[in-house]
């Protein structure tokens, strides 16, 4: 017990630190339409600066497989954490003081994209080898705080830019940069486990001839393009495809989806040893196709709006739920193994958003089906069909769930949240 307590302050830092990610990956969108009043930046540049940030976290998450376990658990937080600190202070400075707005928060978005990325590593990991039972709950509870910590940047940043006008937004990033910088004190400080050893990690090899482990690959990679797609692009969509304000749209779009999100995988966090995490994950699934599916189409502002929000809960244990059946499966996986399964999880944040993007700007761009729909405007139209098309990301993940289960009944085994993936 006491061994347990002790690690509290480790699991507080971590939770702070998704905190942290939530902010360096969801501040951006809320500015995008401010970024392209105020720079003349594009649909098409906003998608590459999206592209830009998560590409930038594969090759973080690449990158680490190979050295977080010799650094350590420690120095890599601190990096991670001194690294998300400079990239807000740099998206709040750089774009006033040099001449290419737009380059400056392309190095900001690198920058934090680094950051993000490391901490998407090290986080799961260090939660996991923390002493105590219930691995599954406490990844979900883990996530949780990034969904909170999105809560929080959509509503105090959306506060802010009401009380100190749009002139003055380069404040906000830079009062965001501030947690960061604390939780980097605290990660010099706070107890860690060691690095699983070389000797006993669970081969690649052995990882990558597993079925089970490639159809993991393939729910990390939906996971992030369904969680991401509509995250990143709800505040835009309100706005322009339902003709609601900034102000609602936020609020009721990204930050609705993030509570919504933080629900889900707080009420798994909580009670998830009494729910079969598979079963849930095949809900969330169904569920997500629906919303993507709502949010396209209905007329109904409102009723897309809440499509749009439950997408949010839908969307919850799809990406710790696979970081815990992995883990259940191979205990000794190891950094490398949680690197591999975030690189395929931020391949999907980037190639989520970017392929909504490219469809909508395709869509709202051509002229024959613009003339098909007289009664939406070319955003409209475009936007919607960006929708549609992503309900395939949760599409994919239920057939792979799916497959899972099929694999488990050719085993002759009772999948369950503690050994759903072990092929032992």
């Amino acid at each position: 017990m006491e061994k347990t307590q002790n690690f509290k302050s480790t699991v507080f830092a971590c939770y702070r630190g998704y905190i942290t990610q939530g902010i360096v990956n969801n501040l951006s969108p809320l500015f995008f339409v401010l970024f392209q009043n105020k720079f003349g930046i594009s649909y098409s540049l906003i998608s590459a600066l999206i592209l830009c940030n998560f590409v930038t976290q594969v090759i973080t998450d690449m990158l680490s497989v190979k050295y977080v376990d010799r650094i350590g658990y420690r120095k890599s937080a601190v990096i991670a954490h001194a690294l998300a600190f400079l990239g807000l202070v740099m998206q709040g400075t750089l774009p006033n003081v040099l001449p290419a707005p737009y380059v400056d928060l392309v190095l900001a978005t690198i920058v934090n994209g680094v950051g993000g990325g490391l901490i998407e590593v090290i986080i799961s990991p260090i939660v996991d080898s923390c002493p105590g039972d219930a691995k599954a709950s406490a990844m979900s509870l883990l996530h949780s705080f990034y969904c909170w910590g999105q809560v929080g940047v959509v509503l105090i940043t959306t506060l802010l830019l009401r009380l100190i006008g749009e002139n003055l937004w380069f404040i906000i990033p830079i009062l965001w940069s501030l947690l960061p910088l604390y939780n980097l004190f605290r990660f010099l400080k706070v107890p860690l486990t060691p690095t699983v050893p070389e000797e006993e990690k669970t081969p690649l090899k052995t990882l990558f001839t597993s079925k089970i482990f490639l159809v993991a690959l393939l729910l990390m990679l939906c996971a992030g393009a369904s969680e991401l797609a509509m995250s990143q692009w709800s505040s835009l969509f309100a706005e322009r495809a339902l003709g609601v304000t900034k102000v609602i749209g936020d609020l009721l779009g990204p930050c609705l989806f993030a509570v919504f999100m933080g629900i889900g995988r707080t009420i798994y966090g909580v009670w998830g040893e009494k729910i079969h995490l598979t079963g849930a994950m095949v809900f969330c699934a169904a569920l997500c196709i629906l919303c993507y599916l709502g949010t396209a189409l209905f007329e109904n502002p409102w009723l897309s709006l809440l499509s749009c929000a439950l997408c949010g809960f839908s969307v919850s244990l799809m990406w710790p739920g696979t970081f815990s059946l992995t883990s259940a499966a191979y205990p000794k996986g190891g950094t490398a193994m949680f690197g591999i399964l975030a690189v395929l999880g931020d391949v999907g944040c980037s190639v989520g958003p970017a392929l909504m993007g490219a469809v909508s700007g395709a869509v709202s761009g051509n002229a024959k089906i613009a003339a098909s729909f007289p009664n939406l405007t070319a955003d409209q139209l475009g936007l919607k069909s960006g929708m549609l098309f992503s309900a395939v990301f949760p599409a994919f993940i239920l057939i792979g769930v799916l497959l899972l289960t099929r694999f488990h009944k050719s085993a002759n085994k009772k999948p369950s949240p503690k050994a759903d993936l072990s092929e032992e």
